[in-house]
């Protein structure tokens, strides 16, 4: 079963997603910032994060440069998600280090899709 981190700050979005992907055979942990995703991801060894950019404490785009910069999580692919959708984010997104980039409100089977493409096999 695929450990996936979903790190996410606001409580509807987290509940409603780790559900959906819970159904679908996926193991979820769950961070509410971006520090605490940090730590989770270190200890857990996630197949995949899903990572929210405007994080309290520490926000997306740092927590996502700072686990590709960390050689026990440099190759754990992270899905940036971000309900700010602007020109330029999905660049930023991978500049930052992010393997891919989805829009929220989220699409599930276009989500599903992209984590099927970065899981390992």
């Amino acid at each position: 079963m695929p450990k996936i981190l979903l790190i996410e700050d606001n409580e509807m979005n987290r509940n409603m997603l780790s559900r959906r992907l819970e159904r679908k055979g996926y193991q979820v942990l769950l961070a509410v910032d971006g520090q605490n995703g940090m730590v989770l991801a270190r200890a857990e060894s996630p197949d995949l994060i899903l990572m929210d950019m405007s994080l309290p404490v520490l926000d997306g785009w740092e927590a996502s440069r700072q686990l590709k910069a960390d050689p026990r999580t440099r190759l754990v692919p992270i899905i940036a998600l971000t309900a700010h959708a602007m020109a330029g984010d999905r660049e930023r997104a991978i500049e930052a280090g992010c393997d891919d980039y989805d829009t929220k409100p989220v699409e599930l089977p276009r989500l599903l899709e992209k984590i099927e493409a970065l899981l390992p096999p």
